[in-house]
């Protein structure tokens, strides 16, 4: 779009210019130096996109005067040497015409081209210092694209080994107890294995799969809760094929199960996505030895991985009082 932007602008420049220097000295004011405004106006084209193409990249230097003074020489004796060719042997020799008196020095004729060469060298060095900052722009969005995409690898990497470590050590104390709940918990814990390595190198999936994930790990949960009647679970989902990042949700309920108290308190979750615009709503009782601890690792992950793929497009906010943990999520999924 940039690239296009760019030849509209050459496209204009160079209307307006035969313009005003051929068409209305021609046809308005019958001017009887036509021929000599075209060699001047092909002149003007050869020495710009030389000075565009050639010159001004390879010469210039913004950290060197003399390079640049180098420069705009090279351009001018391009200029005088084009016209020079056109209008004092080319036109002579075919149409027997010329420019200048015949005995006008050479040193007269490029001084005074020298006037001439300057708009033309000097719109040519604009244009092609505006073709150099969008291409500068480009490559530094280019860059900035690159860097977010290699944050949000590392950053999904960080969520799978932290999600694993958290549903062993859960297994692993259902084993202890010789629980009958730990065969099952395996079970569901290999569904979800089987959700993350399939989806998690995914950019996004749809709805139901995120809250999939939040079903499966519920679930697992609740084999080691007493009182699983104790969470409570709303959902009001109409847009379920809607694409989200995977493991945006998630996290915030892990964190809830590792740190909510569910001796005689649960959790309350709710999720709806009306107009397209998910609101996800959780609230946790604390544990008394964790009333003072921080979010942890998974939540602090979330927060990067919106700011990234959801800028100015989500709101979180995050009540994280001595006795309660709520979260306030909304993300706008329109078109994602």
């Amino acid at each position: 779009m940039k690239i296009n932007k760019l030849l509209y602008l050459h496209i204009f420049f160079w209307t307006i210019y035969v313009t005003g220097s051929v068409l209305i000295p021609y046809f308005v004011f019958h001017s009887r130096n036509t021929i000599f405004n075209i060699t001047f106006f092909i002149t003007s084209i050869v020495c710009f996109y030389t000075n565009y193409f050639v010159v001004v990249p390879k010469f210039f230097d913004a950290n060197k005067i003399y390079k640049s003074v180098i420069v705009f020489f090279l351009s001018a004796c391009c200029f005088v040497g084009v016209r020079y060719c056109a209008e004092e042997w080319f036109l002579p020799t075919f149409f027997g015409v010329r420019n200048y008196a015949k005995e006008t020095p050479f040193i007269f004729y490029f001084f005074d081209n020298i006037f001439y060469s300057s708009t033309t060298i000097f719109i040519s060095t604009t244009f092609w210092f505006f073709r150099h900052f969008m291409n500068a722009e480009v490559e530094k969005t280019e860059l900035v694209k690159a860097k977010k995409n290699a944050e949000l690898q590392a950053l999904k990497t960080q969520i799978n080994p932290h999600f694993i470590f958290n549903s062993l050590n859960n297994i692993y104390s259902l084993v202890y107890q010789n629980s009958d709940k730990a065969l099952p918990a395996i079970e569901e814990l290999s569904r979800l294995l089987r959700y993350s390595t399939k989806d998690l190198g995914e950019d996004t999936i749809t709805l139901d799969k995120e809250i999939g994930y939040i079903d499966s790990l519920t679930a697992l949960e609740k084999l080691r809760i007493k009182n699983p009647e104790l969470l409570m679970i709303e959902k009001n989902i109409n847009h379920p094929k809607l694409n989200i990042s995977p493991m945006i949700l998630v996290p915030f309920v892990e964190n809830a199960f590792k740190h909510g108290d569910f001796r005689n308190k649960g959790f309350e979750m709710k999720l709806s996505d009306e107009k397209q615009i998910l609101h996800f709503y959780l609230l946790n009782y604390k544990k008394e030895r964790m009333k003072d601890s921080l979010s942890g690792i998974g939540i602090e992950n979330v927060k990067k991985r919106l700011e990234i793929l959801y800028p100015k497009k989500y709101e979180l906010n995050i009540k994280n009082s001595e006795t309660e943990f709520i979260v306030d999520l909304k993300i706008d999924l329109r078109n994602e």
